[in-house]
Order: C-alpha cells, then structure tokens, then sequence
C-alpha cells in the first residue's frame, strides 16, 4: 500500500489535472458546455433514462440535471417523454440531433487529445486510460460511503465527460 507521500503527490496531480480539464472544457462549442455533453454522454452508453437515474449518475441534484435536460431539449439534442410507469415523471431520449452533436464533440476532444498526447506510445495511452478506469471504478465502488471521519474537498468535478462512444452505445 502506498504511504502518505505517494498519495499527497497524487493529490497534487489531481489539482493539476484541473487545468487539463479545464482545456478540455475550451473545445466544446459554447452551446453545450461540460454538463450538456456529460448528459448526451450518458444517454449514448446507457440508453433511454429517468431524470433521477440521469441525476443519480451525475452526481448532482435533481434540479441540476432538470436544467441541464431543458438545454438539451431546447436544442432538440434530447426529447423529454412521459414515463408509462409514472405519469409524473419523464423518459429522456438521445435524438438523431444530439448523436450528431456527440459524434462532433468526440471527433473534437480525440483530435485535441492526439495532438497533446502525439509523444506517448500506444502503450502509454493505454495504460493511463485503464489506471483512470480503475481510479474511477474505486470511486464508484464506494459512492456515498465515507471511508475518513473528516471530509475533504478535492474541488473533484464528477461531470467529465467521455465522448468516446463505442458500437456497443452506437
């Protein structure tokens, strides 16, 4: 197990991933910032959804996603339905519209991050993208579960977006 020097390195990787982050976030057009695309994201590899599923793979609360829905629907990337079990709520749908949009935001974040990454090896990449995985597998594992008795506010952002969409979520 790693000791406390290896993980206050690590933390200080995470305040510095903000700032890849944050470049990342510079592509994207202005009409669908990081939580639009998390959103189209999430309907592309899991399909048709509740707003409280949505909300609860977010990580944010009911009225985040509710405007974060609104955004989409407006710009006919998503269509809002009533849900058949409960008339209250609403089925979110991915439009044809909003899989050209992911598709656009894909193609741009894949050629941003094979101009920055144009030094590593394939190995490399590959490894950092299963490590990150695996990071981000430990996280899931244990959501709403504290594992310390005092919080600590990493400013971690849980809206990322992966715009790599796979046949599987075609």
């Amino acid at each position: 197990m790693a000791g406390q020097p290896q993980y206050e390195e690590l933390m200080r990787q995470f305040s510095a991933f903000g700032a890849v982050k944050r470049e990342m976030g510079r592509i994207l057009p202005s009409d669908c910032p990081s939580g639009s695309a998390a959103v189209l994201t999430l309907l592309a590899r899991h399909g048709d959804m509740r707003m409280s599923k949505l909300s609860e793979l977010l990580a944010v609360d009911m009225s985040v996603t509710s405007r974060h829905a609104a955004h989409l629907a407006e710009r006919g990337w998503i269509r809002r339905s009533p849900d058949p079990t409960d008339k209250r709520g609403r089925i979110l749908h991915l439009t044809p519209a909003g899989l050209a949009r992911l598709d656009e935001l894909s193609e741009r974040t894949c050629r941003m991050l094979a101009e920055r990454l144009s030094d590593w090896s394939d190995d490399e990449v590959a490894q950092l993208s299963g490590l990150m995985a695996r990071l981000r597998a430990s996280f899931d594992d244990c959501r709403g579960t504290p594992h310390v008795s005092e919080a600590v506010d990493v400013s971690a952002d849980t809206t990322s977006v992966e715009t790599t969409r796979t046949p599987a979520n075609t």
